[in-house]
């Protein structure tokens, strides 16, 4: 890591640090992130940044250009909304300004390459997901890299972060409503389907694969005790190690809804509740080189682990080489979405990891803008990856 990086991040490590504690002690959730929106932008803009806000359909999204003639063209990804009750308890705020610290130092060091810089905010994330309608739209389709980093704790840092696949439904289930003990029989027990549709999806259970997760909730059994219930409504959600094997599931997941109703004299529905969050298309070539950016910059880094989640930057690794690296903000293991990981954002370690991770990404997109044989490995190994993906 060049001591020219370093400098670039330490000149703008405090502007970020106050960015980073403005919007945890103002945290705005999903979709509603119009003051902090607005606070990224205009920091950007001041840089020199060209701004498209609002962008993609979204009030709280943008995309920040800066153009330095013929090359390649790479993205920074911007996250900035809260949980509901606990804030910025995913560290959003933090990592978000460590996006907008890498923004700045690139402006700084603009000098240094030629092609395309994008800053892109993607709202919604802990919802439906911004990073998935503009994945749909294109956004991301031709980029070299489309890169940032997510707060973790503990005092490791992982070099990328793996995802499962995701895709939810709400399933209503409709019968007909008759005295519960004066004509029980005249009734079809919509409540009774969803139930034996819960039974299914675990009689299931023991020929799925590992990678396979389905849970589900009844969010409505019927009116009262007394009535058998004509209207039963399951939400349910299922993850996979990749889109191919989702649709295998899906294929289940419905032949369990229609079978439960069909015994039950019952008809059935089901809607998808958002759209789907993809699995992470990972890119070794990528992986290796944040790890030795890592090690370099004096973090302690652990091997990548199975993953226990889901993230819309899955949906973006689908459309180009993407790499989301965990950055450890506290030596003490704290959990994600809690009051305590999100009082950690504003403590002096989250800030030193602020500048690390700042300038691990900084030396990586000047290293995919100028070392082109780096890029191409970097592009023949995502399409393989991406290939043996699509192939289930």
């Amino acid at each position: 890591m060049t001591d020219y990086v370093k400098e670039a991040v330490e000149k703008y490590a405090a502007e970020a640090k106050a960015l980073s504690d403005d919007l945890g002690a103002h945290p705005e959730i999903s979709a509603q992130e119009f003051e902090s929106s607005k606070k990224i932008t205009a920091l950007l803009q001041k840089a020199g940044y060209g701004i498209e806000f609002p962008f993609c359909g979204m009030e709280t999204a943008f995309r920040a250009t800066l153009d330095r003639g013929t090359g390649p063209s790479a993205a920074l990804l911007v996250e900035y909304d809260a949980l509901p009750d606990v804030g910025h308890g995913c560290g959003h705020n933090l990592h978000g300004s460590l996006s907008v610290l890498s923004a700045l130092t690139l402006m700084e060091l603009k000098e240094r390459f030629s092609g395309k810089l994008y800053i892109i905010g993607t709202p919604a994330e802990e919802f439906a997901g911004g990073k998935i309608p503009m994945a749909a739209a294109g956004v991301f389709d031709g980029l070299a890299l489309a890169a940032m980093m997510h707060s973790t704790a503990g005092g490791l840092c992982q070099a990328d972060m793996d995802a499962l696949s995701l895709r939810s439904y709400t399933i209503e289930f409709r019968g007909q409503a008759a005295h519960a003990v004066a004509c029980p029989w005249m009734g079809h027990s919509a409540l009774a389907a969803a139930r034996k549709f819960l039974d299914l999806i675990d009689a299931r259970r023991e020929c799925f694969t590992p990678d396979i997760h389905a849970n589900a909730i009844i969010t409505d059994g019927g009116a009262a005790v007394n009535i058998i219930p004509e209207h039963a409504e399951v939400c349910i959600e299922f993850r996979t190690a990749s889109m191919a094997a989702l649709a295998s599931v899906d294929d289940t997941i419905k032949k369990c809804a229609a079978a439960a109703a069909m015994a039950l004299d019952c008809t059935v529905e089901w809607r998808h509740n958002y759209d789907d969050f993809a699995d992470m298309v990972r890119v070794k070539t990528l992986e290796d080189a944040v790890e030795k950016l890592f090690v370099a910059a004096g973090a302690q880094v652990e091997p990548v682990t199975p993953p226990i989640g889901s993230t819309d930057v899955g949906n973006v690794s689908y459309r180009c080489p993407t790499v989301q690296p965990l950055i450890s903000i506290s030596g003490e293991k704290l959990a994600l979405h809690t009051r305590e990981f999100a009082a950690a954002t504003a403590a002096t370690p989250a800030f030193e990891a602020m500048k690390l991770g700042a300038a691990v990404l900084t030396s990586l997109i000047l290293r995919v803008f100028n070392d082109t044989e780096f890029r191409e490995a970097v592009e023949r190994d995502f399409r393989g990856t991406l290939d043996k993906k699509m192939k289930g």
